[in-house]
């Protein structure tokens, strides 16, 4: 849908790869959503793609301060676990920001073994 998100290089790689990008198929809007949902989707479609690793690469070093990079969510130039909606915490915010903590902790531990510092 848009070629801003990603830079040219990236979109060469992906083409001599034979995949398509999702985030030039679905609206720019739905990868720097607030909504909390909308964000986990935008990470499951990244999922699969062929540059992902380069894609979240490129966010850590330019700096993002916010969206889905890489099928990974920043905020504030940080990769997070997870957006927490607006609102009230819920009573087992601690349990669930520690699920969603751990599984950040794996993705990290994967994307290093490929050569991608997260910080």
């Amino acid at each position: 849908m848009t070629d801003t998100l990603i830079g040219p290089e990236l979109r060469e790689q992906a083409a001599e790869i034979g995949g398509d990008l999702a985030c030039r198929e679905y609206d720019a809007d739905l990868w720097f959503s607030e909504s909390p949902t909308e964000l986990e989707f935008a990470k499951s479609l990244c999922t699969d793609c062929p540059v992902r690793v380069a894609c979240l690469a490129g966010a850590l070093e330019r700096h993002e301060p916010w969206g889905v990079w890489g099928g990974e969510i920043f905020e504030k130039g940080n990769v997070v676990a997870r957006k927490r909606p607006r609102g009230r915490p819920r009573k087992d915010a601690a349990v669930i920001e520690q699920a969603a903590q751990a599984e950040l902790d794996a993705r990290t531990k994967e994307l290093a073994l490929a050569g991608v510092k997260v910080s």
